[in-house]
């Protein structure tokens, strides 16, 4: 799925447009199957008992609210959030742009970068994963957390830099 075109500029074209990586989804996924086998088990509980059909169902419903409260925040909201979040590099800048309900962003012209670095850990790097770090002429350096395949977004990013900049550097 390409970046939105109506908050490109006229002939502005996405180099890269990318989502967090896919590990920030790991415990909602965990949360999820843990909440939905305890919903589950104190259902069939419930179910097994000789308690009034109206306590019964009672205790049902309360029990799938609160299934239904803790997907919703433990696990829907992380997921719409991972979604909602855009890494996009054009051949102009870097944008960033995250949230659900209240959205924020940062952009970060090619001309003002002065240096592009990535952090990674071992967990990180079995991943593919890792801190994009930006350093622009006006502010102090921007990271970037969970990036997927850093060095390759860094790489792209240094040569989408020099390119603009039209310097002798530039690696071709």
């Amino acid at each position: 799925m390409g970046y939105p075109d109506n908050v490109l500029a006229a002939d502005e074209q996405v180099v890269l447009h990318r989502h967090p990586h896919w590990k920030r989804l790991l415990g909602p996924i965990l949360i999820l199957l843990v909440v939905t086998a305890l919903a589950a088990f104190g259902a069939g509980y419930v179910n097994q008992t000789d308690w009034e059909r109206t306590a019964r169902n009672v205790v049902l419903i309360v029990i799938g609210v609160i299934w239904l409260v803790i997907v919703g925040w433990l696990t829907l909201w992380p997921f719409l959030s991972w979604w909602t979040t855009h890494f996009v590099i054009t051949d102009r800048r870097v944008m960033f742009r995250h949230g659900v309900l209240t959205r924020s962003g940062i952009d970060i012209p090619l001309a003002r970068i002065n240096s592009v670095e990535f952090r990674h850990g071992l967990l990180d790097r079995m991943l593919r994963t890792g801190t994009l770090i930006i350093e622009s002429a006006a502010q102090d350096p921007l990271e970037f957390y969970d990036i997927p395949r850093v060095e390759r977004v860094h790489s792209l990013l240094y040569h989408e830099v020099f390119d603009t900049l039209g310097s002798e550097e530039s690696p071709s």
